[in-house]
């Protein structure tokens, strides 16, 4: 990063009102009149509070904010009966759903614990997961097709931390988080809004690029990788800012670094390994290994998670099948830090990686306007979860593949050919 372009004068609440700014302006666009429905850790509160007003100032008509806590969170796995973990909100996230259908933005700061559940009863963890997906359903479409502007910031949370920094007092682990956060933000520029603006420039380019080449099929090779990602029908690249169905433009994800489109759900074969933990509501899973036939997963292992990762697997009928591929140069930002977050919106942009279940509909030419049976038929993929992870490093070589099977440089341990 050009260290000429940082504001060295900012304090820790002025970076943090940046970060609210960058938030709203950014990565979701509101627009005035528009409501805004917010999810987060109640460690977040301080953040939470600067997007509100932030939100207001934009010209929010209302900010609903629903809060996570670690502790109650941990009550139910010790305390519940066994047969509430087939139980899920349905109604509160039915309410979500309808306020997106209504105009709603959606704004989700991540920061939990990434191993919260580590140490919990992998089958109780599994069918919890499995209940809320299914309840989620109504608003995930929503917000995987696009329907609405939606973005993904977060918080420095002291168990987050302490994840990423074991080593350090509690304070230091935080303060550091903190700095790498606003750093793979922008928000320590002299100009956050004109930094994201000359980056989304950059990634619009690389997508325009990749668009034009019209690849049938990626082709992954590094130590435990060979995987070839066919891609699908009339597929689009997307990256950096993208308009919604609502016309409104946003950056779901602050960070970004990736380009990504839609492979093929029945065109992926081969063998794939993880070149970073996932960590995935609460459970840590490290060091998965997969087989794919004909697009779908035909064995799976991790050195940890693995019961969880299984029954991931099983959720549904698409579970098993990818719904998004994303390229990252290993010199991205976030790699470059050297730090392992154990946070997918961190992890997944300083590393190529694919995604697990439903696809991104706006990833296919006229998805948006396309039935399910539609995209289906171009190949995309269908399923309750979409669950990124990471296969990207500086040991792993990317080809494009055409039409004819012709193969094409893309990516040479890790950096674009």
């Amino acid at each position: 990063m050009n260290m000429v372009n940082r504001d060295p004068f900012l304090t820790q609440e002025s970076k943090l009102d940046r970060l609210g700014e960058v938030a709203v302006r950014v990565g979701l666009g509101l627009q005035k009149g528009q409501e805004l429905v917010m999810t987060a850790p109640i460690e977040a509160l301080p953040l939470v509070r600067r997007i509100t007003e932030h939100a207001y100032r934009a010209g929010a008509s209302l900010v609903t904010t629903l809060f996570s806590d670690d502790e109650t969170t941990l009550m139910r796995f010790r305390h519940a009966p066994d047969g509430s973990f087939d139980i899920a909100s349905g109604w509160l996230y039915e309410g979500m759903a309808g306020a997106f259908r209504n105009g709603a933005a959606r704004l989700a700061i991540a920061g939990d614990n990434p191993a919260l559940l580590s140490g919990q009863d992998g089958d109780k963890v599994s069918r919890a997961n499995r209940a809320r997906s299914k309840a989620y359903q109504p608003a995930l479409e929503l917000i995987a097709g696009f329907d609405i502007n939606w973005t993904i910031v977060s918080y420095a949370s002291q168990a987050w931390a302490k994840a990423v920094f074991p080593d350090e007092p509690d304070s230091i682990a935080v303060a550091k988080l903190w700095d790498a956060i606003f750093a793979a933000s922008r928000v320590d520029r002299r100009d956050p809004i004109a930094a994201w603006a000359e980056h989304n420039d950059a990634l619009h380019a690389r997508t325009a690029l990749l668009n034009a080449k019209r690849f049938s099929a990626l082709h992954f090779k590094g130590p435990g990788t060979d995987l070839k990602v066919g891609l699908a029908d009339d597929h689009e690249w997307e990256g950096g800012a993208s308009t919604a169905k609502n016309g409104i433009v946003c950056n779901p994800n602050i960070p970004s670094e990736e380009v990504f489109t839609t492979p093929h759900k029945d065109r992926v074969e081969g063998t794939v390994t993880s070149t970073k933990p996932l960590s995935y509501q609460g459970t840590l899973i490290e060091d998965i290994s997969v087989r794919f036939e004909a697009g779908r997963i035909v064995e799976a292992t991790a050195r940890t998670g693995e019961d969880v990762l299984k029954k991931v697997l099983d959720t549904d009928e698409g579970s098993a099948r990818l719904g998004e591929v994303a390229l990252v140069p290993h010199s991205s930002p976030i790699s470059a830090s050297g730090l392992l977050f154990y946070n997918t919106l961190y992890d997944e942009n300083a590393a190529c990686h694919i995604a697990l279940g439903q696809a991104y509909a706006k990833c296919i030419r006229g998805g948006d306007k396309m039935s399910a049976d539609e995209l289906a038929e171009k190949g995309a993929n269908k399923s309750l979860i979409h669950i990124d992870w990471m296969i990207g490093s500086g040991s792993v070589d990317v080809d494009g593949i055409d039409a004819a099977g012709k193969s094409e440089p893309l990516m040479r341990q890790g950096e674009w050919a």
